[in-house]
């Protein structure tokens, strides 16, 4: 097989990879959090049978809803797919897709992904829905700062803005990896994963009052296959964001360095251990504290803000 099928097919695995796996990363955290919480909670593969679930129930659409209600669903799927095509997710070197579109282009099309589901949320009228859609605005005007400091900073350091280039610098010295000014990103992106995720401490995604959600008010009004599209396409925009900050940011270890299958095999289950090790600091982190007032979400992002600039200053003044 020649290098372009072989790139070509690794790309399709690593989409299957995310398909595959998100689900259980998204139900693994669940778990974990009932686990620190006391509770018995459910298995970690009820994620699954959500989806399977969903998927098998009739679909009801408002007939006051345009085809934005319908496209949403399948634009929240699919981003992260498209995302996972442009950054090491199982392979060190870049794939066929890997030259498509740089960091900044992953902001975008997380960022399209978001746009569609919050005018999705609008489009029937749904005052909660309206609700949380104004809200996930607000939340992602004062997150695109923090997510434009973040790229900058990790491309100013490896002097390229793809994923893959900033992965190959990261591993290539333990030097670059233990200056202040990278663990200032490695904090500041992971406060953004807090925010955009819409976890604790911005919001509870296990939480059912309607007038107190922001992220998953928006999908009230989907039913059937959209539930579903919506569900997994949420899993996956959450295992995405993970890849990025355990594969580029924090361990560029662990992938393959070779086309051969056991090589890409044995990179699936190292990454799989990053992840699980993402998801225990995530789990402890949310169980430990408490969702912020509407009005204090700004002074969170502050904060990752001033960490990313202090970041960028540090590199910039060359005193770290």
């Amino acid at each position: 097989m020649s290098t372009l099928w072989t790139h070509l097919v690794l790309n399709l695995c690593q989409v299957g990879f995310i398909l595959l796996f998100a689900p259980l990363v998204e139900g693994v955290l669940h778990r974990l959090e009932e686990i620190i919480q006391g509770k018995s909670g459910v298995s970690v593969w009820q994620t699954y049978r959500d989806i399977w679930k969903l998927f098998a129930k009739d679909e009801v659409i408002s007939e006051q809803s345009t085809w934005v209600f319908r496209f949403a669903p399948i634009v929240a799927f699919v981003m992260p797919l498209f995302v996972v095509l442009l950054i090491p997710a199982l392979t060190a070197y870049p794939l066929f897709f890997a030259f498509m579109g740089d960091m900044v282009a992953v902001g975008f099309l997380m960022a399209i992904s978001g746009f569609f589901v919050a005018l999705g949320g609008m489009d029937t009228g749904n005052l909660y829905a309206a609700v949380g859609a104004s809200r996930t605005h607000m939340v992602g005007f004062l997150a695109e700062p923090v997510f434009i400091m973040v790229f900058f900073s990790v491309s100013y350091v490896a002097n390229s803005t793809i994923p893959y280039f900033v992965t190959a610098t990261w591993g290539a010295s333990w030097a670059s990896m233990l200056q202040p000014a990278h663990f200032m990103v490695i904090l500041a992106f992971f406060l953004l994963i807090l925010a955009d995720e819409g976890r604790i401490p911005v919001d509870s995604p296990a939480g059912k009052v309607e007038i107190a959600m922001i992220g998953h008010s928006k999908g009230l009004e989907y039913s059937g296959t959209s539930a579903a599209l919506m569900k997994w396409g949420g899993a996956n925009k959450l295992m995405v964001l993970a890849l990025v900050f355990v594969n580029v940011l924090v361990t560029p270890w662990g992938l393959a360095q070779s086309t051969q299958w056991t090589a890409v095999l044995a990179a699936v289950g190292l990454v799989l251990l990053k992840l699980l090790a993402f998801v225990i600091i995530l789990a402890l982190v949310e169980t430990t504290l408490a969702k912020l007032r509407l009005f204090r979400i700004s002074e969170f992002l502050a904060v990752a803000f001033i960490i990313c600039l202090f970041a960028v200053s540090i590199r910039l003044t060359g005193i770290a």
